[in-house]
């Protein structure tokens, strides 16, 4: 029997593999009504944060998908406190609209859940993670062979060689993988742009640009792990994507 009454659901958008493996299965629940995209905005770059992907081809995605896209607007590296309040601010005002739940692609990140829930909570919103828990092997091979195209756009340069930046996301790019990178790279090793698959109407034209080295600071940790373990610096290879 059909769900007439559906819940209003804002969906966390990345643009990679695990939110349109996850977009997919929400948009086939009649429980939800996914009436809303958001997506993190590094607004001194226009840029996805972390990924690096150009907001155009983010809102190329959104108008293939048909889902009104939010965006939450954060300074380039923005501590915890100015995080919180910017997320705060934007789920009142998601409240105010009528939203109840807020999906998230997460798999098995404990810890990352847990602050979520936490967030959503006091916002008066309840989190889906339709993908949790889920076999990482299983769900990426579930998402190639649904029909869904991905390019790797980002890696993390001390688990992966410059050569995996650029590789289309196949069954061949994860045979390569080394034994220590998560197949759906859920520890940050790598991260995704999605431009064809079920969820959208059309393909995403794109051109592939230079690939390029940047350097972050490590967020600090509060264990007792070694400089050796708990680097200052972390390295990144991003390929750079330009909408055709």
């Amino acid at each position: 029997m059909q769900n007439t009454n559906p819940h209003k659901t804002i969906f966390n958008w990345s643009g990679g593999k695990d939110s349109s493996l996850a977009l997919y299965e929400m948009l086939k629940n009649p429980e939800y009504s996914i009436d809303g995209l958001l997506t993190n905005v590094n607004s001194a770059l226009n840029r996805i944060s972390m990924h690096g992907v150009r907001l155009e081809l983010i809102q190329a995605q959104v108008d293939g998908i048909g889902i009104p896209l939010s965006t939450l607007n954060l300074p380039e590296q923005p501590d915890m406190e100015h995080f919180n309040r910017i997320t705060s601010n934007k789920l009142a005002e998601l409240k105010e609209k009528g939203f109840s739940h807020a999906v998230y692609g997460d798999i098995f990140l404990e810890d990352l859940k847990k602050y979520r829930e936490q967030e959503l909570k006091k916002a008066g919103f309840q989190p889906v993670f339709p993908l949790w828990q889920r076999d990482t092997t299983e769900l990426v091979h579930e998402f190639i062979d649904a029909g869904f195209k991905a390019i790797v756009v980002c890696i993390k340069s001390d688990l992966l060689d410059k050569s995996f930046c650029g590789r289309i996301l196949d069954h061949n790019f994860i045979y390569d993988l080394p034994d220590n990178v998560d197949p759906c790279g859920e520890n940050g090793e790598f991260h995704t742009f999605v431009f064809d698959g079920p969820v959208f109407r059309s393909p995403i034209s794109f051109i592939k640009g230079e690939v390029v080295f940047k350097e972050y600071k490590a967020p600090k940790r509060s264990d007792s792990h070694s400089k050796k373990t708990n680097p200052e610096k972390m390295g990144f290879w991003f390929c750079d994507l330009l909408p055709a």
